[in-house]
């Protein structure tokens, strides 16, 4: 009764605007990026990297690590696996707020436009980020928190149009489906 509408008009007046996803760009100059290889996931020397080895890279460019290993970084020594090429310009565009599935969907078909004319992209990467404390991940279990509140998944879509898809939970969390 009286106590719905009253959530109903707080809601409305206070939360909607925290639903508009915000949507970031930037672009990233001469950034080095591993050589991959739609049909090769474990990598092979000298001719293209691995699954693990992209994933970790990918983690260093989102989180804006330096790629360049100098001994003087606190932060990070670490440097982009080889082989690996280095790109004029790549495109960064990050999305933050409650997305529906229908919606990445749309996302994902929407890069494989990308594709087209003019070719410039071997690959592209859509990653999905569930909250860190959100109290469920996959399969509808509940979503241990603990360390880091891993709960992810990452797709790697190639020229070709094959794709990887790559899944990473914590550790007391149910594997996904």
């Amino acid at each position: 009764g009286a106590e719905g509408s009253t959530l109903m008009s707080y809601f409305s007046k206070n939360q909607i605007q925290a639903l508009k996803p915000k949507i970031t760009f930037s672009t990233l100059r001469d950034l080095q990026c591993p050589v991959l290889q739609s049909n090769d996931l474990q990598g092979k020397p000298e001719e293209s990297c691995s699954t693990e080895e992209l994933f970790e890279w990918l983690g260093a460019v989102l989180n804006q690590v330096s790629l360049d290993n100098k001994s003087s970084s606190f932060l990070s020594t670490y440097c982009c696996p080889e082989p690996n090429t280095v790109v004029e310009k790549a495109f960064l565009c990050t999305i933050t707020g409650f997305i529906i599935p229908e919606k990445i969907i749309q996302l994902l078909e929407q890069l494989c436009c990308y594709f087209g004319e003019p070719k410039l992209a071997y690959w592209l990467t859509l990653t999905v980020h569930g909250f860190a404390d959100s109290p469920v991940s996959w399969r509808e279990n509940e979503h241990g928190f603990h360390k880091g509140g891993e709960n992810l998944y990452n797709f790697v879509i190639f020229r070709n149009l094959d794709y990887w898809l790559q899944m990473a939970v914590g550790a007391h969390d149910d594997c996904p489906p």
